[in-house]
């Protein structure tokens, strides 16, 4: 990074970055870091991680990146419902005492709302029992009230569910010797793929490799500087932008999803406006904020509960992970695994990648893009493969090469 750049220029990863260098220039003992993975492509990720794991000092840090967690923490820190737990372990041992944990505060409160109901009982009683009644039961009756008014549940998730239309035709798109570059830099090289209908395929690279100009080019929004793209017949597109272009700022949450009417079709029925957004976790009172109000986790939830009202059957999700709580992820995860269109998903989200893709297209730089398959993790492993079978190879050259000569030593002799 150039030290004269204006921190206006710089893209949100790159920002990431200098916030990071400013709080370490200090040499500080605690480092605090909240969600610093947000707009980092998965290398940067990765040296991050890397980066951290040598610094000496602790580190508190909020994060929805569930690999990043995984890879990072050595004990977690459970905000639920105002009260902070602290887990010991990893992540994957947090997982299995929350829900054990969960598991005994059900059965707790099964048997404490069992009590109560016997307790109100008692209290209920004729004239008779209420002279003998006893005032230090009717005290505890009364903190049990208390308590249960003061009994938070745990929070719901989000009920996504995607209106799909008729299916589109076999080949969704079709793309040959395709080229394309901007400003002298290649985005594109030579690509040819074809897509099927039901095929779920994440686009990985880096920040500004080209992976949003690759949808637009297959979309025809780009014509290609050379080659041929072919987009299937029926095709009826779900698109969730990265920058928020579909959201308007001064419109409150109810107005940009219904544009002031009071029902929206669900899969054919109509639904109140509020209940619809309960079903993405806005409360009705959070309905009638403007949308500049909100943070971002709420815009991305609204932009998905007004792009799930559009039938189709060719979803094109861009970043659509950032900024979303874990539970928010899981359920979006489930939705793609059950969507019966075609997916193509851009994301920096490993663990979100390997749940939900059959495919990976991986940008390696230069333009060449190679296609995978399985997750994230499934296609480093292939390239890792690919890299040992290419040094083997290109080592036994070398070897038989200089067989002949130990033979003509021996003829020799």
């Amino acid at each position: 990074m150039n030290a004269d750049t204006d921190l206006s220029a710089l893209s949100g990863g790159w920002l990431r970055k200098a916030a990071l260098a400013r709080a370490l220039v200090c040499e500080p003992d605690v480092l605090l870091l909240d969600e610093p993975t947000n707009h980092l492509d998965i290398e940067t990720i990765t040296w991050l991680e890397d980066f951290l794991k040598e610094f000496t000092g602790s580190i508190v840090f909020i994060s929805h990146d569930r690999s990043f967690i995984r890879s990072m923490a050595t004990r977690i820190v459970d905000l639920d419902r105002g009260k902070l737990v602290s887990w010991p372990g990893n992540y994957d041992a947090y997982l299995i005492a929350k829900e054990e944990a969960l598991r005994v505060e059900e059965m707790q409160n099964a048997e404490f709302d069992r009590k109560l109901a016997q307790e109100e009982v008692w209290i209920r009683q004729g004239i008779k029992a209420r002279r003998t009644r006893n005032e230090g039961r009717v005290r505890a009756l009364k903190a049990m009230r208390n308590e249960h008014a003061e009994r938070r549940s745990v929070q719901g998730n989000a009920k996504m569910q995607v209106e799909e239309s008729l299916r589109s035709g076999k080949i969704v798109f079709e793309m040959e010797n395709v080229n394309y570059s901007v400003a002298g830099k290649t985005l594109v090289r030579d690509f040819s793929v074809q897509v099927n209908r039901g095929d779920k395929i994440a686009l990985v690279g880096p920040n500004g490799c080209g992976k949003t100009t690759l949808l637009k080019l297959m979309l025809g929004q780009l014509p290609p500087d050379s080659g041929k793209v072919r987009c299937g017949t029926k095709l009826e597109i779900a698109y969730f932008d990265q920058h928020r272009a579909e959201l308007d700022p001064d419109k409150t949450v109810m107005d940009n999803l219904a544009e002031g009417k009071q029902e929206v079709m669900v899969n054919g029925r109509p639904r109140h406006v509020l209940g619809y957004l309960q079903d993405f976790l806005f409360h009705p009172k959070r309905a009638m904020t403007p949308v500049r109000a909100l943070s971002g986790g709420e815009r991305n939830r609204l932009l998905l509960a007004k792009l799930f009202l559009k039938p189709s059957n060719l979803l094109i999700l861009d970043e659509p992970t950032n900024d979303l709580d874990i539970e928010t992820l899981e359920l979006l995860e489930e939705l793609v695994d059950g969507y019966q269109g075609t997916v193509m998903l851009v994301s920096h989200d490993r663990q979100f990648v390997d749940n939900s893709v059959t495919d990976c297209w991986i940008f390696e730089g230069n333009g060449v893009i190679n296609s995978y398959v399985g997750g994230y993790y499934d296609a480093h492993k292939q390239k890792a493969d690919m890299r040992s079978f290419s040094q083997q190879s290109a080592s036994k050259p070398q070897t038989s090469a200089s067989a002949p000569k130990t033979e003509a030593k021996k003829a020799q002799q």
